[in-house]
């Protein structure tokens, strides 16, 4: 199958202002693009690339004051199966794990995993480690905050969203992750785009954010969120948690006038 990805955002500056956004994919799915992913910016706009310490592709930009327009847009090709589901995946010795993974056990600005030891190993320390432990705090987490856009802070931390037990996508995954490093569980955050493929419309699109845990020497994706495989997740960038992939990171004031996310299968070639 193929989808068609992209993204249509105006915001206002004052003044000149300097921005970072991560918003293009990462490489690990470029074999996979169709069409080659296109980003745009209003003319006057300068830009630099850059890759940051997470592989992730990032664009500095220094905006003229006044509108600024980005715009994004690529088509790629999925293999149509849901997230893979492995059961039997157990959790790697914390002496085994490759060095760049161990930072994913540490707490960060969004995911206190300190704080929530006591409470991760009375829910889920008698669970078998593994897939099963991850699973039951996808289930905990699922059960425990309720999903609403109106309740949407950039503040909230996991305990934060424990307490309040409300949010949206990041608090999901920043709960989940926050618990599974509590477990000595690596866990990062991931941004990017995921349709309403498979399933019933859900509105209109936005970026989403869920989380991956490393089992078995490698890397799945779990959305406590969703809570069910997905179709059609294309990765944007990955961190400790939201701090460290924000979409767009401006130095100073700005005003947020247009934001349009796509991300659909592409019926003209869907055939093919």
């Amino acid at each position: 199958m193929f989808i068609r990805f992209g993204y249509d955002i105006t915001i206002s500056c004052p003044q000149e202002t300097t921005l970072v956004s991560r918003m293009a994919i990462r490489d690990e799915r470029r074999p996979d693009l169709a069409q080659d992913e296109v980003i745009e910016l209003s003319p006057g706009a300068r830009r630099h690339e850059f890759v940051d310490g997470f592989g992730n592709r990032c664009l500095r930009i220094v905006a003229p004051p006044g509108d600024l327009r980005l715009r994004g847009d690529g088509l790629i090709r999925d293999d149509g199966f849901p997230d893979l589901v492995e059961p039997g995946a157990g959790e790697t010795p914390i002496h085994q794990l490759p060095d760049d993974v161990m930072q994913f056990l540490l707490p960060s600005r969004y995911c206190e995993s300190d704080e929530l030891g006591n409470l991760a190993w009375s829910l889920f320390g008698h669970l078998p480690p593994g897939w099963a432990r991850v699973q039951a705090i996808c289930d905990h987490v699922n059960a425990g905050i309720a999903f609403n856009y109106q309740n949407a802070s950039s503040f909230r931390t996991a305990t934060g969203a424990l307490r309040d037990g409300t949010g949206v996508c990041r608090d999901f995954a920043h709960t989940a992750i926050a618990l599974c490093r509590a477990m000595s569980i690596p866990a990062r955050y991931v941004n990017g785009y995921l349709g309403d493929i498979g399933v019933p419309y859900g509105g209109p699109m936005d970026f989403s954010a869920w989380f991956e845990a490393f089992l078995d020497g490698r890397w799945y994706a779990f959305d406590a969120r969703h809570n069910v495989p997905r179709i059609g997740r294309i990765d944007i960038a990955y961190g400790r948690d939201a701090a460290d992939v924000a979409m767009i990171h401006s130095f100073g004031p700005h005003l947020l006038k247009n934001f349009t996310v796509v991300c659909d299968e592409e019926a003209a070639l869907a055939a093919q």
